[in-house]
């Protein structure tokens, strides 16, 4: 029986994904891979239980991006009409970015290995980015003669900014977890065998906070990536006032008063 591309795995409110394509580098490009990835994103969307997520790696890459065996097969969109490869980009990997940014629970991206091509975007569509130190990244589509398909050239200069984005996406050339954390493609590098549990000690700080103003509070920062302020400060009315109704609000205001830990109940 096939392993499943993506394992789920939760606790706590903390979900666990991990791609577990280890024989492909953990690439992202197949049509299972791509429908797997976006069930779980989907699902953990849906699920009020969940809190925060983290994705990483099974063997010793993050992500390597396209299945360069099946480029070289001619067995993808290069391979049929343009029309078609249209297509296959609209109805395959674009769901994967539109799924992440659709998405309300945090994401911690841990890094434990190579983040190639679509691999680095993939991590660019999480919310935080740690890194072990064996880590890589490149934005390396113009050295296979392509561009970023699936939203790189949205998501790399909003992190790292346009200056850096373009010398990664010109040269293609990889920067060690050290250039990482100096540019701010991540926040963190730890030694590989401490990535998995720095990130879920951050991931418990995440949960230990409301789960509906956590939610609330993400969509606020991803719709001010292109809103006016005034826009904003409409949609931040909106939501705050949600955020007043909620037991989880009388419940922290009470704790603080009282000088306790809050006991937060998604309410």
């Amino acid at each position: 029986m096939a392993q499943a591309p993506v394992l789920y795995a939760e606790e706590g409110g903390i979900v666990t994904l991990t791609l577990n394509r280890p024989e492909t580098r953990n690439a992202i490009t197949d049509n299972d891979m791509i429908d797997a990835l976006v069930d779980a994103v989907e699902r953990m969307n849906a699920d009020m239980s969940v809190r925060v997520a983290i994705l990483t790696g099974a063997g010793t890459a993050f992500c390597s991006g396209g299945n360069l065996k099946r480029m070289a097969a001619r067995a993808g969109p290069g391979a049929e009409p343009p029309v078609q490869s249209r297509r296959w980009y609209k109805l395959g990997i674009h769901r994967i970015p539109l799924a992440f940014e659709a998405l309300e629970v945090p994401v911690i991206a841990a890094v434990n290995g190579p983040a190639i091509g679509a691999g680095c975007d993939l991590a660019c569509m999480c919310d935080i980015r740690i890194a072990g130190e064996s880590a890589r990244f490149a934005e390396s589509f113009v050295k296979l003669g392509i561009i970023s398909g699936d939203g790189g050239a949205w998501l790399l200069p909003r992190i790292v900014g346009f200056s850096k984005a373009s010398e990664m996406t010109f040269t293609g050339d990889p920067i060690d977890a050290k250039e990482a954390l100096a540019c701010g493609l991540v926040s963190k590098v730890t030694p590989d065998a401490e990535l998995l549990p720095a990130a879920g000690a951050l991931a418990a700080r995440i949960a230990a906070n409301p789960p509906h103003a956590m939610r609330m509070t993400k969509r606020l920062l991803y719709e001010g990536r292109h809103m006016r302020l005034s826009s904003l400060l409409e949609l931040a009315a909106a939501l705050q006032s949600l955020a007043h109704t909620t037991a989880d609000h009388k419940e922290a205001v009470t704790a603080f008063l009282e000088k306790r830990p809050p006991k937060f109940k998604g309410d």
